[in-house]
């Protein structure tokens, strides 16, 4: 079960070939929360899964939060195309981090993993009708840092150190090392 309503994470879940459904919680995440980034991503990626699994008595919930760091400062997803402006002109040129946490919750049995992971985005410099293009075209406004690494985004980085999939907002590797512990294998064992 996918606690996401996010076709990025149902798209990343769907390479594995593994069969399940989608339940997107109601929980509503808060960066403000007295956490460093990568313990915020742990907690919050876990209060997702608990939101799904209080309606499932035996199922195997994914749940995931993705937010960018930017010299201490959290980013989540922009709201406006002013703020989502800001974010692009904040992150121009700079490198950033992407934390993604993620829970995998056995309902059955009460077992839970919580991961996450960091991966580095080296943005190259931009020029302000890149960014003011960027922003009309509407892709930022529901991206965590206000960029698309597989959509028109992808055009500002130089560079990633880590999981592209984190990027996208499911670290793929990660995830399926985890599913391992709860005897879910993306690959057949003999």
């Amino acid at each position: 079960m996918l606690a996401s309503a996010s076709p990025r994470r149902r798209e990343i879940l769907g390479i594995t070939g593994l069969d399940f459904a989608i339940c997107a919680g109601d929980y509503e995440e808060d960066l403000n929360l007295p956490l460093k980034p990568r313990a915020l991503a742990r907690f919050l990626s876990r209060k997702k899964a608990e939101a799904v699994a209080q309606k499932y008595k035996n199922a195997v919930i994914i749940a995931a939060d993705t937010f960018i760091v930017f010299k201490d400062r959290l980013l989540g997803k922009p709201r406006t195309g002013k703020e989502a402006e800001r974010m692009l002109r904040m992150l121009n040129g700079e490198v950033h981090s992407v934390i993604t946490g993620f829970t995998i919750m056995d309902t059955g049995s009460g077992k839970v993993l919580s991961r996450s992971v960091e991966t580095r985005v080296y943005f190259r410099r931009l020029d302000r009708k890149e960014i003011r293009a960027y922003v009309r075209s509407k892709e930022p406004l529901d991206k965590a840092g206000a960029y698309a690494i597989q959509g028109r985004g992808a055009v500002f980085i130089k560079k990633i150190d880590g999981d592209f999939f984190n990027v996208m907002g499911l670290p793929l590797s990660a995830l399926t090392e985890g599913l391992k512990k709860f005897g879910v294998y993306v690959l057949k064992q003999k």
